[in-house]
């Protein structure tokens, strides 16, 4: 098969479409033919290497895809899948080429109403916003979430996501368009971060009370502002370190408002904690996708070939939603 492999670390171009071996499903995995990938943040730290694939995984990039199961590996019999069945899955590699082998508690069938390309740009988001908002800060109806990055894939589908519960929806994001786009998906509270301090926005939105759940893509650089912005008995759920991974922390800020600060990452979670959160997506995230209520939303696309591209653009961070990779 061909993959995009990365002969040495470094920039876009250090992507090459190459030709490897095919993989061969190990126990309780089936292979998948690909038809389209996404692209995310850890595939560019990946490139340039500083996110090495967790030990047994594909050493190809690539942390979701959609495609057709196209054979059944030891162990996975009575599993529910067949040859033949569309599906996305959540990856630890490997998403960028033509087969992919999957754990089978990691698959989940194409939703309704969604096309098999749109469909690869789901497993991450999804699993990321559920498992962190919803199984770790139980976000509730009524309660306040913070999206930084609301024009990111995380952030569109946080927004979605909280407003089908319920819940208000505060989002930093840069510049307008931006901003009007994060307001058509429901976001309440608007603030651009290049002009605005967005304590001081969610204070003056919120009379004060500040953001129950916050989910972070930053780090270490909102630090200090994120515990500021919590609201009593808030949660801030850390999952990026685009602005750093090492911050100082007022204990007593956090102890006064009885808060909590959880620090997540996805793909390098035991396959057992991965199934979990994934069929709890199935459970409750596919029927609001089936119903429309939620939606997945594509910026563009790329040939999976060029890669390169693809890896360009998320880095100029003019896009709203997910980049996909596809099959030629």
């Amino acid at each position: 098969m061909y993959a995009i492999t990365i002969p040495e670390p470094g920039g876009p171009e250090a992507l090459v479409w190459d030709d490897v071996p095919d993989p061969v499903p190990a126990e309780g995995e089936v292979l998948v033919d690909v038809v389209a990938s996404a692209v995310n943040r850890a595939d560019l730290l990946q490139r340039q290497g500083f996110y090495n694939p967790p030990p047994g995984a594909s050493p190809y990039p690539g942390l979701e895809c959609a495609g057709r199961v196209v054979a059944l590996g030891p162990g996975t019999e009575g599993s529910g899948w067949s040859v033949g069945d569309e599906v996305c899955a959540l990856l630890s590699g490997g998403g960028y080429a033509e087969k992919v082998a999957v754990p089978v508690g990691q698959l989940l069938p194409v939703p309704d109403g969604v096309d098999l390309v749109t469909a690869a740009g789901l497993p991450e988001v999804t699993c990321t916003v559920w498992s962190n908002v919803f199984m770790i800060a139980h976000l509730r109806p009524g309660e306040t979430l913070l999206a930084h990055g609301g024009a990111s894939g995380i952030g569109t589908m946080a927004i979605q996501l909280a407003k089908s519960v319920g819940a208000r929806v505060a989002v930093t994001a840069g510049g307008p368009e931006k901003l009007a786009r994060c307001a058509e998906l429901g976001a309440d509270i608007l603030i651009d971060y290049r002009e605005q301090d967005f304590v001081d926005e969610l204070k003056k939105a919120t009379d004060g009370a500040g953001a129950d759940v916050i989910l972070d893509i930053v780090g270490a650089k909102y630090l200090d502002r994120n515990v500021k912005a919590l609201a009593v008995n808030g949660r801030l759920a850390v999952i990026g370190m685009q602005g750093g991974v090492k911050g100082e922390l007022n204990l007593g800020a956090l102890l006064v408002k009885r808060a909590a600060i959880t620090a997540t990452s996805l793909r390098g979670r035991p396959l057992g904690e991965k199934a979990s959160i994934v069929a709890a997506v199935r459970e409750h995230v596919w029927p609001l996708i089936g119903a429309g209520q939620v939606r997945p939303i594509v910026d563009r696309t790329f040939p999976m070939s060029d890669a390169a591209q693809a890896h360009r653009a998320l880095e100029a961070g003019d896009h709203i939603g997910k980049i996909l990779l596809t099959r030629a």
